[in-house]
């Protein structure tokens, strides 16, 4: 795991790391679809969510209106090909990095995707 100053990033509880949460209806309704739909999508690997007081939750940095961000499911894909386990993927992209600015989630949200992708694709070799 990497770590920022002493402490790692397996030390930061994922809820302080991704703050907001939806549950799969309350991801639905921004989208137009079904729960049931959003269940696809994770299990398509073009959303991640974990479960979180018992309910199957996403988090709500992944819905950008009405509509997933913007090169989400290909990031998804990219870094499960690397390896990483929902919840090392999801502290990455909820992760401050000097070099973006801000979280690779910031920056998909800010159209900044490309560059996300790039540090993505590194991460698997």
């Amino acid at each position: 795991m990497w770590q920022i100053g002493g402490v790692t990033q397996s030390d930061i509880d994922i809820d302080t790391l991704v703050g907001e949460w939806l549950t799969l209806k309350e991801a639905a309704a921004p989208l137009g679809v079904s729960p049931n739909r959003i269940k696809t999508l994770i299990r398509e690997n073009r959303m991640m969510g974990v479960v979180r007081g018992g309910q199957l939750s996403v988090p709500a940095a992944f819905i950008d209106g009405d509509d997933l961000v913007k090169g989400l499911p290909g990031t998804l894909v990219l870094l499960t090909d690397a390896g990483f386990s929902t919840e090392e993927a999801l502290r990455w992209l909820f992760s401050h990095d000097d070099t973006l600015p801000g979280t690779p989630i910031q920056a998909m949200r800010e159209n900044r995707g490309t560059e996300v992708r790039r540090r993505a694709q590194g991460l698997a070799f």
